[in-house]
C-alpha cells in the first residue's frame, strides 16, 4: 500500500453531521483493498505449497500465520496508521446492496478450507519435523481464527445461505457454538457482567479464557434449548442448530483424517484450539472493564459507542472487515461490514487488536496499557466500570488517586454530547 493509496483512505472524513448527511456522489475508497482478506488463506496456501516442495529449504514458511497475525500486520498497522473515512449515509444503501462485498466474504471459506486440509497433509507426513508440525498448526489455526471473523460477518446475515456459509466458516475450528451464541447471546449482554465474552477490568486473559469458552458454550446451549422448546421441539431435534454445527465439524474432520492418516487428527485439535483461542483472544480486547449502567428500573441501557473499544488500522481493518469498528456493529448488528463507521468519541485502543493480542496474554503489560484507559473513559467514576470481583477493592484502592486527579480534570472541561449510533 503506497503512500498514494493511504492518502486517498483519508481523503474522505465525513465525521461531521453536515458531511455524514452529504448528497454528493461517493465512492467507497477501500473496494479492491478488502480483498485482501480472501487472500488471506490463499497466502497460507501458498506458503504451504512452498514448504512442500522445499521442506528444508523454506522451513519458514511453516510458520507464516502466526508472523502474519503477529509481526507482519502489527507492523503494518503501524507503519500505515489510522482510516478516518466514513461513508456518508447517503451511500449506505448502495454500499449494503452491492453484491460485490458479500462476494468477498464468501471466497474466504473455498481458499480456508484447501489450505487447512494442506496443513493437515503436511503435518501427517512422517518426514515432517515436530517443530514444522508446531508451525503448521499455527499458521492453519491463525487463519482459520480469521475464519471465524468471516462467519462472524455472514452470521449476522438473515438468509439460510449466510447462515450455513457462517457455520461452514466455523467447522474448521469446531467452535460452531459461536453462531448461536454470538448473536442472541453476546449482543443481548455485551458489557454486562452476565455476558462470558465481556472481561472485566482486572481479569487476566488466562482467567477470562475458561470462562468465556465453558460460558458461552453453556449459554448457547441454553439459547438453542428455549429456541426449539418455543417451536415444541426437543433439543434432540434435527432443527437444533449447534447439533448441526457438531455435525459439519465432525465431518470435516472426519473426511480429512480419512484422506490425510490418523496424524491428522492431533494436527487439526491443535489448529482449531489456537484458531478459537485467536477469537476469544479478540473477544477480550474488544469490552475489557467497559460496564453498560442500569436504569431506575434495573434494566441496563441500549448499547452505546462507548461500551466498546475501537481501533481504526487500516490494515487491521481490511484483514478483518472493520471488526474494530466494533460500535457501530452492536448498534447495527446486520450492517454490512463495508458501511461501518467510526465514532470520534468512542474509546480507542492504543492499537489495532493484531498489535493488542501478545499484550493480552502478558496480564501485567495488559494492565499498564489499559487500565488507566479505562478510568479515563470514565472520568474517575470508578463505580461505573466493569471490574473483575475478586479483584475490584484492591484495584479501587490503587487506582484511586488517579481517578480523582481525572475527575477533577474532567470536571474543569466542557461537557460534550456523547456521539449516537
Amino acid at each position: 500500500m503506497n503512500a498514494k493509496t493511504h492518502d486517498s483512505l483519508n481523503s474522505h472524513t465525513p465525521t461531521s453531521p453536515s458531511a455524514l448527511n452529504s448528497g454528493e456522489a461517493w465512492q467507497d475508497p477501500k473496494r479492491y483493498l478488502w480483498l485482501l482478506s480472501p487472500v488471506l488463506p490463499g497466502i497460507g496456501l501458498a506458503a504451504l505449497t512452498g514448504y512442500a516442495l522445499a521442506p528444508k529449504k523454506l522451513k519458514a514458511l511453516a510458520w507464516i500465520g502466526p508472523a502474519l497475525v503477529h509481526g507482519i500486520i502489527p507492523a503494518l498497522d503501524h507503519a500505515i496508521g489510522e482510516d478516518q473515512n466514513n461513508p456518508p449515509e447517503s451511500a449506505l444503501g448502495t454500499l449494503e446492496q452491492d453484491k460485490y462485498y458479500s462476494r468477498i466474504v464468501k471466497a474466504f471459506i473455498p481458499a480456508q478450507y484447501a489450505m487447512t486440509v494442506m496443513g493437515a497433509w503436511l503435518a501427517s507426513r512422517k518426514d515432517t519435523p515436530i517443530e514444522d508440525r508446531i508451525g503448521l498448526a499455527l499458521t492453519v489455526g491463525a487463519i482459520n481464527g480469521v475464519g471465524i471473523n468471516t462467519a462472524h460477518e455472514l452470521g449476522h446475515k438473515s438468509t439460510r445461505l449466510n447462515k450455513w456459509m457462517a457455520m461452514a466458516a466455523l467447522a474448521p475450528t469446531g467452535y460452531t457454538h459461536f453462531a448461536v451464541e454470538h448473536n442472541f447471546g453476546h449482543h443481548k449482554r455485551v458489557a454486562t457482567p452476565e455476558d462470558p465474552a465481556s472481561s472485566r477490568m482486572g481479569e487476566s486473559f488466562w482467567r477470562f479464557l475458561p470462562r468465556t469458552v465453558f460460558g458461552g458454550m453453556n449459554s448457547s446451549v441454553k439459547i438453542e434449548t428455549a429456541r426449539l422448546a418455543r417451536k415444541g421441539k426437543s433439543f434432540w431435534s434435527r432443527e437444533n442448530e449447534l447439533l448441526q454445527g457438531c455435525a459439519m465439524s465432525a465431518g470435516f474432520f472426519g473426511a480429512t483424517t480419512l484422506v490425510c492418516g490418523p496424524r491428522a487428527l492431533p494436527f487439526l485439535a491443535a489448529q482449531a484450539i489456537y484458531g478459537a483461542s485467536l477469537l476469544e483472544s479478540v473477544n477480550y480486547i474488544e469490552h475489557y472493564g467497559l460496564l453498560r449502567q442500569k436504569d431506575s428500573n434495573g434494566k441496563y441501557q441500549r448499547t452505546q459507542p462507548e461500551h466498546s473499544w475501537n481501533s481504526n488500522q487500516i490494515v487491521s481493518n481490511l484483514f478483518l472487515y472493520q471488526l474494530q469498528r466494533h460500535s457501530d456493529h452492536h448498534a447495527h448488528p446486520q450492517r454490512s461490514y463495508q458501511a461501518l463507521r467510526h465514532f470520534e468519541q468512542a474509546p480507542q485502543l492504543p492499537g489495532g487488536y493484531a498489535s493488542m493480542l501478545i499484550p493480552a496474554y502478558v496480564p501485567q503489560w495488559w494492565y499498564e496499557a489499559m487500565d488507566k484507559r479505562v478510568i479515563d473513559h470514565y472520568e474517575g467514576d470508578l463505580n461505573r466500570i466493569n471490574w473483575a470481583p475478586n479483584r475490584k477493592a484492591e484495584l479501587m484502592s490503587k487506582y484511586a488517586h488517579y481517578a480523582a486527579e481525572v475527575a477533577a480534570r474532567a470536571a474543569s472541561k466542557p461537557r460534550t454530547t456523547p456521539p449516537s449510533c
